[in-house]
């Protein structure tokens, strides 16, 4: 499916599209509704890809060689697109913090993060399937959590439920109650998508915005 301003359409419907199919290797709705922002028609495909970090990896390494290792899943699949591939990782001190998935783990990763700052690294990947042409790039954000309750974690998690963020938290929802500060390259990557970069990548590509 294509979807154009959040609308999905059919490719037989005459919508003007790029030379290239334009292919978000995500199935994050958060994602998806970030790229839609750039009112431009794209694809959505889910890569299978393992997302443990490798031994001695920082966490700006893992959301690197994810984003790419998402883009390069679905490139068989499209082989003349350009694809979107996107991760991030949230790391406190030397600790890497991913999706908690549970209701559990996201106790104890807010637990461990209140009254802390967290950095969180988004990489995003536009390649080029039809030339090989790679483009790699991190987003960093700095977030400051308020020193949250116990009772104020468990309301949080049971209202929005936040198990598939990084970090346990929605900034574009109820999630920014829990911070205190933010400051970074682009508010967007912190939702999951880093469009300031996607922008000067797709201009690389010949896909202007505007």
């Amino acid at each position: 499916m294509i979807y154009i301003s959040g609308i999905p359409v059919k490719e037989t419907e005459g919508i003007p599209l790029n030379s290239q199919p334009l292919v978000l290797a995500s199935t994050s709705v958060y994602r998806r509704e970030l790229l839609e922002r750039l009112q431009i028609p794209f694809q959505t495909a889910a890569p299978d890809v393992d997302e443990t970090p490798l031994p001695g990896e920082s966490a700006k390494q893992t959301s690197w060689r994810l984003s790419r290792d998402k883009a390069l899943a679905v490139a068989a699949q499209y082989p003349d697109a350009l694809i979107i591939g996107s991760d991030q990782v949230a790391l406190l001190r030397e600790q890497q913090m991913g999706k908690p998935l549970t209701h559990e783990n996201a106790v104890r990763q807010l637990r461990t993060m209140r009254g802390k700052s967290v950095i969180f690294y988004t990489a995003l990947t536009l390649l080029n399937v039809r030339t090989g042409e790679m483009q790699t790039e991190v987003a960093e954000n700095r977030v400051s959590f308020r020193d949250l309750s116990d009772g104020e974690i468990e309301s949080y998690l049971h209202k929005e439920q936040p198990y598939h963020c990084a970090g346990s938290a929605k900034s574009e929802g109820l999630g920014i109650a829990l911070i205190s500060r933010m400051e970074g390259d682009d508010p967007n990557a912190l939702v999951g998508l880093p469009l300031i970069l996607l922008v000067g990548m797709l201009k690389k590509q010949g896909i202007s915005i505007l």
